[in-house]
């Protein structure tokens, strides 16, 4: 099949060689200073001192003081961070050849602001006029959930759509499939997320923190970020001048399951490099009764490596990220095959391949800064069943993904910033020698370009608004049960927001945005079975168009916070599938694509409270309401959910650093409103209870910590489980034990 990818291309390429020719005659300047902590006045040493647009950083020394050199002219933002403390950024402009700042920390257990990405400008969640959350690496690695997508559902408006702990898909309030963006460091993941048993192929080694956008974001991603936008971001590099590692186990009781991952790296004044491998072996889980879940097993292995140059052009930088999962899948043709509780992939389970290379470049050009950034993904999923059937091999398919992006930054005054930019993406998905074509051999071409601007008035107000069109090309050939698409798709979203900061501590947030997603390959083809189901699309469908408000309102002083936000998002010719009248002559009943205008609307509540420096109380509750207009309930709308927790927390205790102990406990409500071919759900009580602590062992940190999940061992089953039509309950007790254990040399 051919496709106008290559006149893509050249636009790409010729940007790019637009960009580095005129890129002449850039400042160099330096940022030094010195820390101290505001109470004592004393020095900090090994204040982690990071520019997030450089990649680059270190620590302070022993007197508190830093020097970080090579830095190119523009507005640059400093951050400095320390476990136990607020994290203070700064905005460093080019007035001076040498900037030198005195910095003083203050303890903070309640973290309010940090540095973001996922909202097209270095900012901290204050300046931003969307509302971004975040979950950082220690929050996963201390939730103790035996997958990475699990910690997700920790943060609210966020749950997930799973078949047990390895087949588990994110839902942004109560929206999920294609409607909700992963990113894997800023690159589209693209792995047959059409359908909830598959997953998004991204782990959380390596990871410094995930950022989510509740919320239509497809201003700056595009169609399938109506529902909003969950970023995996990269660790970040070695301080200047060292190689550090670290090792990192986890053993959890229930899955008799074992995470292990081992990473390396290292930074020069211009380099820097890092290696990480990652292990996960999990048998299959156990619910509250004690009763195995048969081929709820997954394996996985991951290798990741990055290399980085800083010069006074620009940064470079490329990362390669390999996935290898084997994910068990609990099918009713599976269930007399499996006689006990085993680890190893023998029948109907997905073999899935995902190599992801991405090159992610900044450019500085005077005062303008340009990022140039492509990715090229190749995914190959395969479908492994029993002996018993025809063939073993049911599907085998391969999905490449080419992206690019362009991105110019204009030179602005201080309380204004500008953005437009290119993107596009070539998708070719091919068949091989297996017989079951769940998706038809296509092309997918994708073309766009945005733009986005940002202004501060009287030091309190800030407006963002932006506007995008986008052009979508599918063709897909025909198969024996499937007609040929030819489709072309064009549109535009566009967004405006406010954010009035009153003191500092009062922020009130409010966002009109208008989105849309185009039917992907499956929704317009499918015709076959697909799992248990019989699943037929539509070539009939068009496009969805997203209207949602959103407001938020945020306060907090040093032992308080207080979070409030709501939404109401009506979508027209929503996409979702449905069970028909008919069967096919098998007996299998059919499921059709198809549309309906349709309404959710919800919020979320978060309060933390600091009665003392070593006691917090955290306290969210998320709902969510999904209806048709025309009447009835969307599928996988997700029980409403309070979720409290106490933390005990002291920076030293003895020879204990950071020791904790937390309780708390999840409550879901009845699911009242199921839609068409779900059930209603009851609700659930879960308690889970943790400590941990680090211990200074030859100048290194050692981490320890144990979890328990689901401490009273219920026997329950959440609305979202795709497992609940077989009869099968969510996981029971599990407990978790986790060591990292860090090292380093200068």
């Amino acid at each position: 099949m051919n496709s106008p990818v290559p006149f893509m291309r050249m636009i790409w390429l010729a940007s790019v060689l637009l960009f580095t020719v005129i890129g002449i005659g850039l400042a160099q300047n330096e940022i030094s200073g010195k820390v101290t902590d505001a109470a004592s006045q004393q020095p900090m040493p090994y204040v982690n001192v990071y520019l997030p647009e450089y990649h680059k950083g270190m620590q302070t020394d022993g007197a508190g003081k830093f020097e970080i050199k090579n830095i190119s002219g523009g507005k640059v933002l400093v951050q400095f961070s320390h476990v136990g403390y607020k994290t203070i950024s700064k905005l460093v402009s080019d007035e001076h050849e040498k900037n030198n700042l005195l910095v003083e920390m203050q303890p903070a257990f309640i973290t309010t602001e940090e540095v973001v990405v996922s909202g097209g400008t270095y900012s901290t969640q204050h300046q931003n006029a969307m509302k971004i959350d975040l979950l950082k690496s220690r929050d996963i690695e201390q939730a103790g959930t035996p997958s990475f997508m699990d910690a997700l559902a920790r943060m609210p408006g966020v749950d997930l759509i799973s078949k047990g702990p390895g087949v588990a898909k994110p839902v942004i309030r109560g929206l999920s499939m294609t409607n909700v963006l992963m990113l894997n460091n800023g690159v589209k993941m693209e792995n047959f997320q059409f359908s909830e048993n598959h997953p998004f192929l991204v782990d959380e080694f390596g990871t410094d923190r995930v950022e989510i956008i509740k919320g239509p974001a497809s201003l700056l991603y595009g169609s399938d970020a109506v529902g909003g936008v969950i970023n995996v971001v990269k660790e970040k590099p070695a301080p200047v001048g060292k190689i550090v590692g670290d090792y990192h186990i986890q053993y959890h009781s229930n899955t008799r399951g074992v995470v292990s991952n081992l990473g390396l790296k290292g930074s020069t004044d211009h380099f820097y490099w890092g290696l990480r491998g990652g292990l996960k072996s999990h048998a299959d889980y156990r619910d509250g009764n004690n009763q195995y879940v048969p081929n709820s097993r997954f394996n996985e292995y991951s290798v990741k490596a990055t290399a980085g140059w800083n010069n006074s052009l620009g940064l470079f930088r490329l990362y390669y990220d390999l996935n290898r999962p084997k994910i068990g899948m609990t099918v009713g043709d599976v269930i007399p095959l499996i006689h006990e509780n085993g680890r190893e992939n023998k029948y109907w389970y997905q073999d899935l391949t995902n190599h992801l290379f991405s090159s992610r470049n900044t450019l500085f050009i005077k005062k303008y800064k340009v990022d140039v950034n492509a990715a090229y993904q190749m995914n190959n999923r395969k479908l492994q069943t029993d002996n018993g059937k025809p063939v073993f091999e049911m599907v085998d398919m391969d999905l490449s993904t080419f992206s690019y992006e362009v991105k110019t930054y204009f030179p602005t005054m201080s309380t204004s910033e500008y953005i437009l930019g290119i993107q596009g993406a070539n998708k070719t998905n091919r068949n091989h020698e297996a017989p079951n074509h769940v998706l038809p051999d296509a092309d997918v071409n994708d073309f766009s370009f945005f733009g986005l601007a940002q202004s501060t008035f009287f030091d309190k107000l800030k407006l963002q608004t932006g506007l995008r069109y986008d052009y979508r090309h599918i063709s897909t050939e025909a198969e024996q049960n499937k007609d040929a698409v030819k489709n072309n798709y064009g549109n535009v979203s566009a967004s405006f927001g406010a954010t009035y900061d009153f003191s500092g501590k009062v922020l009130l947030r409010a966002n009109v945005a208008s989105a849309y997603r185009t039917p992907n390959i499956a929704e317009l083809t499918e015709n076959g079975l697909h799992g248990v189901r019989y699943e037929q699309g539509n070539t009939d469908l068009k496009s969805q168009r997203s209207y949602e408000m959103d407001m938020s309102f945020h306060w907090h002083t040093p032992g308080f916070m207080f979070d409030v936000s709501g939404f109401s998002n009506h979508i027209n010719r929503y996409i979702f599938i449905a069970p028909t009248d008919a069967t096919t002559t098998e007996g299998f009943k059919i499921y059709r694509y198809t549309q309906s205008d349709t309404h959710l609307y919800g919020g979320e509540v978060a309060v933390d409270v600091l009665p003392v420096h070593w006691l917090a109380i955290n306290t969210n509750y998320s709902m969510v309401i999904g209806k048709q207009n025309s009447g009835g309930y969307l599928p996988f709308i997700p029980q409403n959910k309070l979720r409290t927790e106490l933390r005990f927390q002291k920076h030293q205790l003895g020879v204990l650093h950071q020791a904790f102990f937390c309780v708390g406990s999840l409550l879901a409500a009845e699911q009242k409103h199921p839609a068409l071919f779900e059930t209603p759900t009851d609700g659930y009580f879960l308690l889970h209870a943790g400590v941990g602590t680090e211990i200074k062992w030859a100048n290194q940190m050692i981490a320890l910590s144990v979890r328990g999940n689901n401490l009273l061992n219920r026997a329950y089953v959440d609305h979202l489980s795709t497992l609940k039509d077989l009869g099968y309950d969510n996981m029971g007790r599990n407990i978790s034990f986790s060591i990292r254990i860090p090292f380093g040399i200068n």
